[in-house]
């Protein structure tokens, strides 16, 4: 997690589409991610396409216990001294990948000194050290990216808004697509984004649906499902026609490992 430090070595996400050089054959990633609890985007709404910095720490399952206490402690430590202009989000999915998602103004942010720095100067080095070097035995695989928010795909017709108190559960897609085909598949995403316009779905997405729990995205789900009706499934299926891969990830906001500046 220290890398949290923003650097311009990283992967970027053009339009939604992230390229991963790890996969091969040129493949690109089409992550479909609401931006959580959209307190990090409901000021400045009017972006064409805002930036996000992510930090996704895949943490070995016997060891996420003793990770959530450091990243707890870490917690515990920025409030105290009142650390500003750093702030994130953190989300945990079933499979022990905890990611960290803060708000990127421009590119010239990623200059800027990380907020370890800072915690060093005010705490101790041996203190934060100490505590990194421990949640460094949690996890061998760690990834830094950019995403951008692409608004001609997003469906929020009332505005980017705060998520409903209380609903941390989110259900991620990961659409894996080929150069060749990213207009196709922007295109039919476009088609999606319309049929809920058109039928007045209350399933908001940035992609991603927010929801209570499993049993209430469900329910939102099936609602959503019986009001699209066949038009759904024959846009669903178009776009799926053209991707390489599809994946799911379930997972719940943690706001007790997340910072937000006061």
């Amino acid at each position: 997690m220290k890398s949290l430090k923003k650097n311009k070595n990283v992967k970027q996400v053009h339009k939604s589409v992230l390229h991963k050089n790890n996969v091969g054959n040129n493949i690109y990633l089409l992550i479909l991610f609401l931006i959580l609890s959209t307190n990090l985007i409901s000021a400045q709404n009017d972006d064409k396409n805002k930036s996000f910095w992510v930090h996704e720490d895949v943490v070995k399952l016997n060891m996420a216990s003793e990770y959530e206490t450091i990243v707890k402690e870490l917690v515990a430590l920025v409030k105290k001294h009142n650390l500003q202009d750093v702030n994130w989000i953190a989300l945990k999915t079933s499979d022990a990948r905890y990611s960290y998602v803060s708000s990127l103004k421009n590119m010239a942010e990623l200059d800027k000194p990380s907020f370890v720095s800072t915690l060093i100067e005010k705490e101790g080095k041996n203190t934060v050290t100490s505590l990194f070097d421990r949640m460094d035995k949690c996890y061998d695989i760690e990834h830094n990216y950019i995403l951008k928010l692409d608004n001609d795909l997003t469906y929020m017709p009332n505005g980017f808004t705060q998520t409903p108190e209380g609903k941390n559960y989110r259900k991620n897609h990961i659409l894996y697509v080929s150069p060749s085909n990213r207009k196709i598949v922007k295109e039919k995403m476009k088609a999606i984004k319309d049929l809920f316009a058109k039928k007045g779905s209350k399933e908001y997405y940035m992609v991603a649906i927010a929801a209570i729990d499993e049993e209430d995205y469900a329910r939102q789900s099936k609602e959503n499902n019986t009001l699209l009706g066949a038009d759904g499934e024959k846009v669903l299926g178009d776009l799926f026609n053209n991707l390489l891969k599809y994946e799911t990830r379930i997972g719940y906001i943690r706001p007790d490992l997340g910072y937000s500046a006061k």
